[in-house]
């Protein structure tokens, strides 16, 4: 070990577990003090990376003639301040990951080539062929484009982005028509200084029912510590109204607020929410930006110009300079935890951990908790805030089981739930229908031989989209041409089951005249999709919405009346122990699309198991008697959250590759050490998908630090074997799915 003093200790972007130790700079006048959070360009091998300073050392392992100097300084102030490495820190620790890596996923990836960190705004302006073209009546064929040419021309021909999202839904496709077409031109201007006032209100809130002012109260209370907050409230209750409340009162007090929602379909209508109420610059922060984007949203962040952040996962990342509070809205949705990729990590944990680390409470809300967070919550860990009731005079719609053994079916949907479309449509009211399952049908058959249309690359079968004239892999994505007639035998082929396409169709022609929209992954593929389905519902254009899950997220429709489950028997009987617990999410969230307004809602269950407890329980006492029940299960079977996983997953071009590794990687545990168990190896449940061959190892134990100190201990020699070059593998801490 080299003696060496004011070694700078550098995180590389790199598969690497651990930091490398550089020598100072070479010095040079006015040059900044180097930090712990500033960027550094350094040499690595033959290449020069830019990494981060996270922290000094008096020594190395290194001898002191292989330390080499930083090459460059990149940032006159640090990038990230102390509570934000710290955060790195925990979650490259928690999640056994490259602490370089986690800091690849933290930072946009222009900050990671070197951007700068000067906050600037995207600026779109008239150009002269534009002028010319409005003044021509062009362009005539894109009413939308020809909108914001007249926004921007009325606006004094340029405007920031930010004016333009309060000013206009989904502009940004548009923009950038306009500006491949030479019409406008954006640029990045220095964004204005931060605020030092308060942010004011645009508009006032409605009046706040008890239970949401005592919501609003303590957790504005609790600022200035950490605290731990559910908002447990029924859909409808208006847990949007208390995030926006307590944003008024911590902006009022000059800080600033974080906001994670599950999706990016989310988000354009809460970023409206947040918009319409205060007049302030406002960070998005999502996968569907840009770069140049992603950069503009961070910097504004960074900067303290915007003092609310609002995006998806990789938002709980993003710099706040006076952090007030950190909303997990929908907290109980999957779509926090990142199950693909290097970094498995949940947005919704990190969030409460940077909540911790930073002294500032955290407000997690949801209609269906997680089992997770309920046993916080009756652990004491987190506080709960309940929210009882509707505004207004809506009430909790009734829920109804439609026992298909019994019903008389046609095309999935049986007759009582005909009937009440029929009754709900000549009522003025509004009708969902939920089906999670897209495409036309999800088997092609052949009657004579029993040919089933295969994919090629899973283990799956390809549905059927009917309209399109495709055979497509919902896994994969593989896409064929769909026969007329059977490869194997030539005779006559027919689509098996019900797809939310076939669903529309069936609906179309039994309810002629009546206006049907279908909301799932193959109707929205670019911006402005959703906004339009949303628009057509809102405005009552659409009587019948067909969807999939997208439909259960946290949409207002305040003139449905009518909500139909087709098919509640998915996860009924699945393998995966969290099976129940998403299925009862599903249902209730679905269902408190009904009655939001003024007239009673009400929700028909189809199913052919009426008598299984989950769904007894559901409807005699709710997602509380669901939960509670669930919660006793999981400690019997201990599982979590009673118990801790891990999983070590692989994929290789052979079925034996992945189970080689994941054998030779049990074997290198030796005799697990007291308290944690490992289970398998064994192939997934769909073993091939895209043309890989998947397998995973199942470690298990009743405490967190023996599986962690264990994982520790492992992984390096995991590592070092000789097979883990031929598969691509993760470790997958707290996983959510299961093969």
């Amino acid at each position: 070990m080299g003696l060496v003093h004011n070694l700078f200790r550098v995180a590389l972007d790199t598969p690497l577990r651990r930091l490398f130790d550089y020598l100072p700079p070479a010095p040079r006048e006015g040059a900044p003090a180097l930090q712990a959070g500033m960027r550094v360009r350094v040499p690595f091998g033959r290449r020069r990376l830019i990494g981060m300073v996270m922290g000094t050392a008096d020594s190395s392992d290194l001898p002191p003639e292989r330390l080499k100097p930083i090459l460059e300084v990149l940032d006159p102030a640090p990038l990230l301040d102390a509570a934000a490495l710290e955060l790195i820190r925990w979650a490259a620790d928690y999640y056994h990951h490259p602490i370089g890596q986690v800091l690849a996923t933290a930072l946009p990836k222009a900050l990671r080539l070197g951007a700068g960190t000067a906050a600037t705004e995207e600026h779109w302006r008239v150009t002269d062929a534009g002028a010319t073209a409005a003044a021509l009546g062009e362009p005539k064929r894109a009413a939308k484009q020809r909108a914001l040419l007249d926004l921007l021309l009325a606006a004094g021909n340029a405007a920031a982005a930010h004016a333009l999202d309060a000013a206009a839904a989904d502009w940004r496709d548009a923009a950038r028509a306009l500006e491949k077409r030479g019409f406008l031109a954006r640029s990045a201007v220095a964004a204005p200084a931060a605020a030092a006032e308060p942010v004011r209100v645009r508009t006032a809130g409605p009046e706040l029912l008890p239970e949401q002012r005592e919501a609003v109260e303590q957790v504005a209370a609790a600022a200035g510590g950490f605290a731990a907050f559910l908002l447990e409230g029924v859909t409808g209750s208006g847990k949007t109204e208390v995030y926006l409340r307590l944003t008024e009162q911590l902006l009022g007090a000059g800080r600033g607020v974080l906001v994670l929602v599950p999706e990016i379909g989310l988000t354009p209508q809460l970023v409206g929410r947040f918009r319409e109420r205060f007049e302030a610059p406002l960070a998005v922060l999502h996968s569907g930006l840009t770069d140049a984007e992603r950069l503009a949203a961070w910097r504004l962040a960074w900067s303290g110009a915007a003092r609310i952040v609002l995006g998806t996962r990789s938002a709980v990342f993003a710099p706040l300079p006076r952090l007030g509070a950190i909303v997990v809205d929908e907290e109980h949705d999957a779509s926090f935890k990142q199950h693909e990729g290097a970094l498995r990590y949940s947005a919704r944990d990190l969030a409460v951990v940077r909540a911790q680390r930073a002294g500032v409470p955290v407000l997690m809300g949801s209609a269906t908790p997680s089992l997770e967070t309920l046993h916080n919550v009756a652990a004491g860990r987190y506080t709960r805030l309940r929210l009882s009731r509707r505004p207004g005079t809506s009430r909790p719609p009734l829920l109804k089981l439609v026992d298909l053994r019994t019903s008389a079916i046609e095309a999935g949907i049986s007759t009582p739930a005909a009937l009440a479309m029929e009754r709900h449509l000549a009522a003025d009211g509004q009708v969902l229908v939920f089906l999670n399952r897209r495409g036309y049908a999800p088997t092609l058959l052949c009657t004579a031989c029993g040919w089933i249309a295969p994919c090629g690359e899973c283990d799956a079968r390809l549905t059927v989209h009917l309209t399109a004239g495709r055979l497509r892999c919902h896994h994969c994505g593989a896409d064929a041409p769909l026969p007329a007639r059977c490869p194997q035998c030539g005779f006559a082929v027919k689509p098996v089951g019900q797809g939310t396409e076939r669903i529309e169709t069936t609906l179309a022609a039994r309810f002629p005249g009546v206006p049907i929209v279908r909301l799932d992954r193959d109707v929205v593929r670019k911006r402005g999709d959703l906004d339009e389905v949303m628009r057509r519902m809102s405005s009552g254009e659409a009587r019948i919405l067909v969807g999939t899950q997208m439909v259960t997220k946290g949409h207002d429709f305040p003139n449905v009346t009518l909500v139909v489950v087709l098919n509640a028997d998915q996860g009924l009987f699945s393998s995966d122990f969290r099976a129940p617990e998403r299925l009862a999410q599903t249902i209730v969230q679905v269902a408190g699309r009904a009655g939001r307004g003024a007239r009673p809602g009400e929700v028909l269950i189809q199913t052919e198991f009426p008598d299984h407890p989950l769904l007894v329980s559901l409807l005699a006492q709710g997602y509380d008697g669901f939960a509670a029940a669930a919660l006793d299960e999981r400690r019997d079977a201990a599982w979590p959250p009673f118990s801790r996983l891990a999983a070590l997953r692989a994929s290789g071009k052979t079925r034996e590759a992945a189970l080689d590794f994941l054998a030779a990687a049990r074997a290198a545990a030796g005799t697990a050490p007291r308290g944690v168990r490992l289970l398998g190896p064994v192939p997934a449940a769909m073993a091939k998908r895209a043309g890989r061959y998947h397998a995973q190892l199942l470690l298990e134990s009743r405490e967190r630090p023996p599986l962690h100190q264990f994982l520790d201990a492992w992984l390096p020699g995991v590592e070092a074997l000789r097979s883990a070059q031929r598969v691509r593998w993760a470790l997958d801490v707290d996983p959510l799915e299961l093969f």
